[in-house]
């Protein structure tokens, strides 16, 4: 007998989903084991580096520590609560207090993999001899009208039109990379 207790291949316990194991697993085993490959496949997928301003590394830490601190604990009582009413089959403030719990994680683990592979630019200290690179702050003028605007090139993160920050994978962005003053784009 494996430890597994699918097959007698297995000297540990298996997570692998072989045709042998299609058969004999259950359903909620071969889904949780396509899932458990697939969330794999995602944080691998998603170690490249994040680029982000000092600003925006505190921004992200700040968030991952209220939803930790915070978030998690207020969705863990509500569950509590939820779950004293009884009936959980129809209980509708339980699987709304579950399906938010579900996100809080989700976006922790974002977050944490975010910060995990960040790579923080100080503009401050950057020397890009008058180009145009990430973390620069661009004035645009629109040669027609005369009308002025301000962006500042952030990581994706950080993104928010209303305050003149732009992400680098912007197309905006990613025409003025590059260019030095006084250049049309």
């Amino acid at each position: 007998t494996s430890a597994c207790g699918h097959c007698r291949s297995c000297t540990r316990s298996c997570t692998r989903i072989t045709p042998f194991h299609r058969r004999r697993a259950s359903r909620k085993e071969t889904q949780a084991a396509a899932s458990f490959q697939t969330r794999d496949l995602h944080v691998s997928i998603a170690m490249a580096t994040v680029p982000l301003t000092v600003r925006g590394l505190q921004k992200l830490k700040a968030e991952l520590q209220q939803l930790k601190s915070v978030e998690r604990h207020a969705v863990i009582r509500a569950i509590a609560e939820a779950r004293a009413q009884g009936d959980l089959s129809e209980n509708a403030e339980y699987e709304a207090a579950k399906d938010k719990q579900g996100f809080i994680e989700g976006r922790i683990l974002e977050l944490e993999s975010k910060l995990a592979a960040a790579q923080v630019i100080d503009p401050a200290t950057l020397d890009a001899g008058g180009r145009v690179v990430f973390g620069a702050t661009v004035d645009l003028e629109e040669e027609k009208s005369g009308a002025n605007v301000t962006y500042q090139i952030v990581g994706d993160d950080e993104a928010d039109l209303n305050l003149g920050l732009i992400s680098i994978s912007s197309p905006i962005a990613r025409a003025l990379l590059g260019k030095e003053v006084g250049d049309v784009a």
